[in-house]
């Protein structure tokens, strides 16, 4: 019988995790040595000046959410002094805006949420936990296919600075498939703040060389401020299944929730994709983005809940960078951990390694444009590490994929509690739904009968001839106390499964 399951979006990812899990860490543990692996096998979605949400689900007790996703700075430096640039991102069938540069960085919270996750569920000591990703970074690891594909995907972003250009596009082309990459850099960062503690990143040597870079927004206020903050999840129930979900602030979490609450049960995915259209459209109505703390209240109240099932029963036809981990360990206890750097913001912090994060510049996060955020908030994330639990089974998973992430995790929760198995719920063809000009995306890999049903709902919808990373990452890992442990991972996004 296996002892423990890790999904990641890497092998030595889900590697790093094992280790720690071998040694006797815990799930919380596993999850850790996993971010830091992430932060050199997938450096276009994690580091260490990212964000990001952990949901813990303790053995014998209530399960807790860690908020440590950026917040905006204080102070908001004049628009034309602010180093902020504008990026397309082609992903063949749609494209999607980016913008990078200093005065895209908000607040980092991963290190100094990391380490009150470790304070109340670690196990281990800090500086076993970096080592496996210490030894990659210094050894350097192999570039995969889908490591290339998404560096192509961001190029203006990974060569717009000498600096990132030498870790990137050493030789004059962004790395290829099979070529070395290493950040022994990044290495020396991550050893001394195992030994000093979060302090180095927030105030030290890192905090210094990130405030000193020209045209961002963030002070040292900002970092000494951030704190990461533990919230109840959400709950929702379908069926006889519990879902536990990221609350408020997220969006992420309340959407998902909602259509879990509307859609009747054995829906298919044009049903679904009407469904996802509608919240879509409450949350644009309810302007939900800039009152994110209101979500649950506003969309989840009953009243609301019946109208959209009206809806959808007489409806007609209507006309982007994260990652995630999940662990369980030997004892049972789970952690689902999703990060994000956005797709960062385009500058190496000097002497570091680590590029910061581009929130700031994220459409998702802040809609109105780069420079409309408002200071000294949390920003409202689509992120949702999530726990569902039907009797003893307990399933981890969450999903990278910007704005797509509440199509993903509510496509496989849906799956879920209609009787489908955890891999063919994950493997299933996917689809994302917008509100405005361009509203469907789906891809075209399931029954003509799905094509034609989506079609018909949505005939402007666009139609992706393969499964893309474009749609998300569902990592998830499953225990039910008795036949042992299940991992899976999402291939659109390298998905590395391990049971041991």
């Amino acid at each position: 019988m296996s002892r423990f399951a890790v999904a990641t979006g890497h092998q030595l990812t889900s590697d790093a995790a094992a280790e720690v899990l071998r040694a006797g860490g815990t799930a919380v543990d596993g999850a850790i040595a996993a971010a830091f692996m992430a932060c050199i096998t997938e450096p276009v979605l994690a580091s260490p000046l990212a964000g990001g949400f952990m949901m813990v689900s303790p053995v014998g007790a209530k399960p807790q959410l860690l908020d440590m996703f950026v917040q905006t700075p204080h102070v908001k430096r004049p628009e034309a002094e602010a180093d902020v640039r504008e990026i397309e991102v082609d992903f063949g069938p749609t494209q999607q805006i980016f913008h990078c540069g200093t005065g895209t960085t908000a607040t980092p919270g991963l290190i100094p949420g990391i380490y009150a996750a470790h304070e109340r569920f670690g196990r281990m000591p800090m500086r076993d936990l970096v080592a496996p990703a210490v030894e990659a970074m210094r050894q350097g690891i192999a570039v995969t296919d889908f490591q290339a594909e998404v560096l192509g995907y961001v190029a203006a972003i990974y060569t717009a600075s000498d600096s990132a250009r030498a870790l990137y596009a050493p030789d004059g082309d962004l790395l290829k498939p099979g070529a070395s990459l290493a950040n022994p850099d990044m290495a020396d960062v991550l050893e001394v703040m195992a030994l000093e503690g979060a302090r180095f990143i927030e105030q030290g040597e890192v905090a210094q060389a990130l405030l000193a870079m020209e045209g961002g927004h963030l002070s040292a206020a900002d970092l000494d401020a951030y704190r990461p903050e533990w919230r109840e999840p959400l709950i929702c129930k379908r069926g006889d299944m519990a879902f536990m979900l990221n609350p408020s602030p997220s969006l992420g979490g309340v959407q998902i929730a909602l259509a879990l609450s509307a859609l009747p049960k054995g829906a298919n995915d044009r049903e679904l994709a009407k469904c996802l259209y509608e919240v879509a459209k409450i949350r644009r109505a309810r302007d939900l983005d800039h009152h994110p703390l209101e979500g649950a209240a506003i969309m989840l109240d009953p009243g609301l809940v019946a109208d959209l099932r009206k809806t959808l029963a007489g409806h007609q036809a209507a006309t982007r960078g994260t990652t995630h981990i999940s662990v369980i360990d030997p004892s049972g206890m789970g952690a689902a951990f999703t990060l994000s750097n956005g797709e960062g913001n385009g500058l190496i912090v000097p002497g570091t390694g680590i590029m910061a994060n581009n929130m700031l510049g994220e459409d998702d996060l802040v809609p109105d444009g780069p420079h409309s955020w408002v200071p000294d908030r949390r920003l409202a994330s689509m992120m949702c590490p999530m726990i569902v639990r039907q009797g003893a089974e307990v399933t981890l998973m969450g999903s990278g994929g910007s704005n797509r992430i509440r199509s993903a995790l509510a496509q496989v929760s849906v799956a879920l509690a209609d009787g489908t198995g955890l891999e063919d719920a994950i493997h299933a063809p996917r689809l994302h739904v917008e509100t405005g000009e361009h509203v469907l995306d789906f891809e075209d890999t399931g029954s003509e009968a799905r094509r034609e049903g989506l079609l018909a709902e949505f005939p402007d919808g666009k139609p992706w001839g393969r499964a893309s990373m474009f749609f998300g990452g569902v990592h998830a890992v499953r225990w039910d106390g008795k036949s042992g442990f299940q991992a899976v991972g999402d291939p659109r996004r390298s998905g590395a499964a391990l049971t041991e």
